[in-house]
């Protein structure tokens, strides 16, 4: 534990160097390079880094378009969350991303060996994907030039997913050549402690992702479903081998606080008084109304019950009315909040129902019913739900997978559940799904008085810091419509 201290320490000052500077600032000047930080801290701080992000605030927004959370009663309207009045100074996940991109690029120039380099190759696939499906367009192949050029170029989309597909099949074969001199990462590696064989897994998990996230191109179906087919015999993430991170995170609050990164966003202080995001965002009735609707014992795990005992919230852009009103309102649970808890890259969950819907797709071989029971399973457990198998079995048994049903039918019932289970540790990667399948349907806009959204916000706009830094290049993307616009695999 004293070795994870260390590390957590170390992680936490060079997080705090790189959130401040844009992306190309840290190209110019960059805290992190194998000059200053070893390969090692240089691997436990990146990841690190990437659980922060994900599990941080970036993503918050994406909680209330999915019905998971709606902005606390106690505060004002707030213009972006609530009217949909989003601007390039709203929810900017364009630079932290970018900058743990660049910290994994330089682990790759640090040469530090085979595991090391498939790693930071692994993980710069993870991070361009999320910025593909926030922002679409983004610079790739003119990334990371340094003082060659400050002003890189944008790639098409489409085109840096199929770079993120050859860079995975390259890193999982750089894992298999590996010699006995390649040095393996051990405890520097807080995901899976140096076990190559679990970031093979991983590396496939995501490929498997990147594929099915493009199930909406009827061109590329064919190509995708024979890339998957190649690897699926390597293995996913299962319910014993989440793909998440632990540093050695504890309830202390030094150094801006060393607790998992989704209780340092929604829980509490060391001394129990409530993070800024517990303050400001409370319970959906959406979900607590789903949930209850479905009896889903969950419930209580997910939300907290409020004083007298009751789960409550408010709807997107609204408020309470009689008599919950003169309720406290709930915020996340128990089941979701422990300041120790690893944090969460790609659930168990959310593998086991990705590799439902593959299956059922056509991408890979297997059984789409069983991986859909163990989604389910695995939820439960996770959550903490008491006697969790045989609740579990009972919720199956009334929320069956549609075995003779139509794919849409079995796509339908495989993201409403895994948008259950994500519920608010994928919200970023739900809110995709939503994008991608239109699944859950009815998910209410916000109900702000004048509000008239046409539909879901299908994307956010670039940074304000990008229009600065990188004018010509970011303009050249047009007009970006938060409503109309669209990631290119969204329906």
């Amino acid at each position: 534990m004293k070795k994870y201290i260390s590390i957590i320490l170390t992680v936490l000052t060079v997080a705090a160097s790189s959130c401040k500077k844009t992306y190309l600032d840290e190209l110019k000047d960059n805290p992190n390079t194998p000059s200053v930080a070893s390969p090692s801290l240089l691997l436990s701080g990146s990841l690190k880094t990437t659980a922060s992000i994900i599990n941080g605030g970036n993503f918050v927004q994406y909680g209330g378009y999915l019905g998971y959370l709606s902005r606390s009663t106690g505060f004002q309207v707030f213009a972006n969350f609530d009217q949909y009045q989003i601007t390039t100074n709203d929810f900017n996940s364009f630079t932290p991303l970018f900058n743990n991109a660049a910290n994994y690029n330089a682990l790759i120039g640090a040469n530090a060996g085979a595991n090391y380099t498939a790693i930071a190759k692994i993980m710069l696939v993870y991070d361009f994907q999320a910025l593909v499906d926030n922002y679409n367009n983004v610079p790739y192949s003119q990334a990371f030039q340094g003082s060659k050029n400050f002003t890189p170029a944008y790639d098409d989309a489409s085109k840096i997913y199929d770079d993120l597909l050859v860079q995975i099949d390259a890193a999982i074969k750089m894992i298999q050549g590996a010699g006995a001199g390649d040095v393996n990462p051990g405890v520097a590696d807080i995901m899976f402690g140096g076990d190559m064989t679990k970031w093979i897994k991983f590396a496939n998990t995501l490929k498997l992702r990147l594929a099915v996230r493009q199930s909406n191109i009827a061109s590329k179906t064919a190509s995708l479903k024979a890339a998957t087919q190649a690897t699926q015999s390597l293995g996913y993430l299962d319910a014993s081998t989440p793909g998440s991170v632990n540093p050695g995170y504890t309830n202390n609050d030094a150094n801006g606080g060393q607790q998992n990164p989704l209780y340092l966003n929604f829980g509490y202080t060391q001394s129990g008084a409530s993070q800024t995001n517990n303050q400001i965002y409370q319970a959906n009735t959406y979900s607590i109304q789903f949930l209850q609707n479905n009896n889903d014992p969950r419930l209580t795990r997910i939300y907290a019950p409020n004083p007298s005992g009751n789960v409550v919230g408010s709807y997107f852009g609204g408020t309470v009315t009689a008599p919950v009103a003169a309720q406290t309102p709930s915020k996340f649970g128990p089941g979701v909040l422990n300041p120790t808890a690893r944090g969460i890259l790609i659930s168990s969950e959310e593998s086991l129902f990705l590799q439902a819907e593959a299956v059922a797709a056509g991408y890979i071989t297997g059984d789409a019913q069983a991986l859909y029971n163990a989604g389910i399973t695995t939820s439960f457990s996770n959550l903490g739900v008491p006697n969790a198998s045989s609740a579990a079995a009972t919720y199956i048994a009334n929320h069956a997978y549609p075995t003779g049903g139509t794919f849409a039918q079995q796509q339908q019932a495989i993201i409403v559940q895994k948008w259950v289970a994500l519920n608010p540790f994928g919200e970023f990667e739900m809110f995709n799904e939503l994008r991608r399948t239109g699944y859950p349907a009815g998910i209410p806009l916000s109900i702000y008085p004048g509000v008239n959204a046409p539909n879901q916000v299908t994307r956010i706009q670039y940074p304000t810091i990008e229009y600065a830094a990188n004018a010509a290049n970011v303009g050249a993307q047009g007009t970006i419509n938060i409503f109309t616009s669209k990631i290119f695999w969204a329906k």
